[in-house]
């Protein structure tokens, strides 16, 4: 079944978007409300990462990904536009390189929502929930990813906490600062450029954006999105890309281990039983509601 939802995925994004993916290579997946908080522009910096590793060095070992983006941005939400225009540009440079295009693609899935959600996750090997740690409330669509046998990388927050507890560990990709180590670097002064000018991979990678290789040659357009992060970066994107793009390389190498890989994945799902729906209810009926179920002759009376 997981494979014909990986061909089944691969056939809707040809009719959706013209893009052809290889349904054997690594669906690496993202699909959630576009917001900064929960940093797919993160996720884009890693995509560039790779891009530019391949384009110095075509034989660098990097197995093929498809990352797949589905996200809706609010109507005054400015900068989370720009990120989508972002993912569609690296989309259309990475996609049309001879160099790189049979290696990774770049999706980003138009009207997504719950239909299309039933195609998305079955087909999901790695799941994107990568949040500023103290951020997310919950989150539900991380549980239907490793319910579904997809692997999680993410920081610890929301049910990433959860989840980790109950899948192992040693079965999720854990990354990044937690949320008492965020609060702890803003309180002493949070300086992203300092991150900028020590890390020589991610100095290229928002060279690269600023100089408008991504817009036509137009350095005007992703500056608002750069200087952001360099001036301000409210989310810390900065500050957990390297761990970010060193947990990346533990995916990769994973990947290239298949009876390694669909073991965590089996776990994944065979794990996940607490966070049935049954279970859920039950809780809020004796720790929220102060509820209790009532007898079939009772209900009847």
């Amino acid at each position: 079944m997981y494979v014909i939802a990986k061909r089944d995925l691969a056939a809707l994004i040809v009719q959706r978007t013209g893009i052809q993916v290889n349904a054997e290579s690594l669906f690496d997946i993202q699909v959630k409300r576009l917001h900064e908080y929960k940093r797919q522009h993160l996720n884009v910096l890693h995509i560039l990462t790779l891009y530019l590793r391949l384009k110095r060095d075509p034989k660098a070992e990097v197995p093929p990904r498809t990352f797949i983006f589905g996200a809706k941005a609010a109507p005054g939400y400015a900068l989370a536009k720009l990120i989508i225009k972002l993912i569609n540009s690296v989309a259309a440079v990475v996609n049309n390189d001879p160099v790189v295009r049979d290696r990774l693609k770049v999706v980003f899935f138009p009207d997504y929502n719950v239909k299309n959600a039933q195609h998305i996750f079955p087909a999901a090997d790695l799941s994107e929930q990568i949040s500023t740690a103290g951020k997310e409330a919950s989150g539900t669509g991380n549980m239907k990813f490793a319910l579904n046998g997809a692997l999680t990388i993410g920081t610890l927050d929301g049910a990433n906490v959860e989840i980790r507890e109950e899948v192992g560990a040693e079965n999720f990709f854990l990354f990044g600062l937690d949320a008492s180590q965020v609060e702890e670097l803003k309180s002493h002064g949070y300086q992203p450029h300092a991150y900028y000018e020590q890390n020589p991979t991610l100095r290229a990678v928002l060279d690269f954006i600023a100089s408008g290789a991504l817009a036509g040659g137009d350095p005007s357009l992703f500056r608002p999105l750069v200087d952001n992060l360099l001036d301000h970066d409210p989310f810390l994107v900065l500050a957990d890309y390297q761990a970010y793009v060193e947990c990346q390389e533990k995916v990769s190498s994973l990947w290239r281990d298949p009876q390694a890989w669909t073991r965590k994945s089996i776990l994944n799902a065979a794990r996940m039983g607490k966070f049935s729906s049954d279970r859920s209810i039950r809780d809020y009926c004796a720790q929220v509601w102060n509820i209790k179920p009532a007898s079939a002759r009772s209900a009847s009376s």
